[in-house]
């Protein structure tokens, strides 16, 4: 039995920031108590900060299918340099999760090279049946993601965002229709049903060529993000689902979240560092870093998202990391595929935010005690308390770190929190009590688990 004794930090427990010691024992937290009560192998924490392993609900790993973007190993080194010490994995990797065979050999790959723990969405098709989702749910999916307007390649098994209809290869994107058809086994499963909320036929009405950054606003409104929520909530509302908004951007569509919470929905909310941290003003500096679906928008959206985080209207703070190659961003606006790296910067840019706020503990709660929840991980993750996993990380809140691409764990060295400082640094990590990152090192092989939803029946 391996014992070890965190000394000297101030610890963010679920009763707020105390100064007690943590005892571990086998990977479980065994004792959080008074200062000299605990007994193990002393690791000594003196003047730093204990907090819980954040959980990223969003990721795209792009394994299997684009290993030149990312893949397990590459993803969870940078999650594990961040503090980050369970990911939730999109189910748009190739091929696509939308079968428990296919779940089952993506969890075996991760587990071949993830360094922390991981657990796997399960895709939603126009052509999902009820009877594919149990599989999915018994296989250890965490909930299900709807990609409104996305379609479906059948001869790559892909997710393909593809506006122009008629192609026989292209299956019909999931709609309204397909979320009522599915609601009824998705809410006897209890699992989250999550949303890229953007609703297509705005989209297609809106559609142009993208020179400037006008453009991509102009091409993908707001009031896309809005009818998306207020439509699938309406859905989710009928038939007891609990709807989940995925990287939600913008004003208009909080209110509609909010409309929709007030009519008794089901519902959580998610936004990323990058709708906290940005606005359309810096796309002058970052470029198609900052190029991403939905797009960062404006100072007032930005001000919204972070009152309703503050108001706990927005529960979850995620990355929505999604990778790709340095030649495959260098392209122009029209043509550089969207996304961001971001899962290494999650905890530190949420803890200046909070620090910003007035209370840097807030953090904990965005990027672990909300996730947990959603993930239906919350009896063992997301909490320094007895009987939970030792997943801890070391803050020094005396050290600024500033994000630069040298630092950076993924693939892509480039994103949009770029040149972002804040006043704290990642000392060391542990995964279930054992050290994943201490001085800017990483452990040398893959110790990650796949997580599973807690009340779901194993296969």
């Amino acid at each position: 039995m391996t014992e070890l004794l965190f000394r000297g930090a101030t610890v963010y427990t679920p009763d707020g920031p105390v100064d007690c010691d943590v005892t571990v024992s086998d990977g479980v937290i065994t004792s959080v108590g008074p200062s000299g009560s605990g007994h193990g192998k002393v690791v000594d924490v003196s003047g730093k900060w204990l907090l819980p392993g954040a959980i990223d609900v969003h990721v795209h790993s792009r394994d299997p299918g684009f290993p030149e973007k990312e893949d397990f190993g590459t993803l969870t080194a940078a999650a594990a340099a961040g503090g980050v010490t369970t990911v939730i994995d999109m189910p748009n990797t190739v091929p696509a999760v939308d079968s428990a065979g296919v779940l089952e050999a993506k969890a075996a790959l991760a587990r071949s090279r993830s360094r922390v723990d991981f657990g796997l969405w399960a895709l939603i098709r126009s052509t999902s049946t009820a009877e594919e989702l149990v599989e999915l749910a018994v296989a250890g999916a965490v909930g299900f993601k709807a990609y409104l307007g996305y379609s479906f390649s059948l001869s790559r098994k892909q997710v393909l965002h593809a506006l122009d209809a008629g192609d026989p290869d292209l299956e019909a994107p999931p709609d309204y229709g397909t979320l009522t058809r599915l609601a009824q086994v998705i809410a006897e499963l209890g699992l989250p049903l999550a949303i890229h909320a953007e609703d297509p036929g705005i989209l297609h009405s809106f559609r142009r060529p993208l020179e400037t950054y006008s453009d991509v606003l102009a091409a993908r409104p707001a009031e896309a993000e809005s009818l998306a929520i207020s439509a699938s909530a309406s859905v989710a509302r009928q038939h007891g689902v609990h709807l989940h908004i995925a990287h939600l951007s913008s004003a208009l569509g909080l209110d509609a979240a909010g409309e929709a919470i007030a009519a008794g929905t089901r519902l959580t909310l998610e936004t990323c560092p990058q709708y906290l941290w940005r606005t359309e003003a810096d796309f002058t500096r970052l470029g198609t870093a900052m190029k991403m679906n939905p797009p960062v928008r404006s100072a007032g959206d930005r001000q919204a998202l972070r009152d309703a985080l503050r108001r706990e209207v927005i529960g979850i703070v995620a990355t929505d990391h999604a990778p790709h190659s340095t030649a495959e961003k260098a392209q122009d606006l029209e043509h550089a595929p969207p996304g961001t790296p971001g899962v290494q910067t999650l905890y530190l840019s949420c803890l200046e935010l909070a620090k910003q706020m007035g209370d840097p503990w807030l953090a904990a709660r965005w990027v672990s005690e909300g996730p947990a929840a959603l993930a239906g991980l919350g009896e063992s993750k997301g909490q320094i308390a007895p009987g939970y996993d030792a997943d801890l990380v070391v803050v020094d809140p005396k050290q600024s770190t500033t994000f630069s691409p040298r630092s950076m764990r993924s693939r892509q060295k480039h994103g949009a929190l770029e040149g972002l400082k804040v006043s704290f640094a990642i000392a060391s990590v542990y995964l279930r009590g054992a050290p994943v990152y201490a001085n800017g090192r990483l452990s040398t092989k893959p110790s990650g688990r796949m997580v599973r939803p807690a009340g779901v029946p194993i296969a």
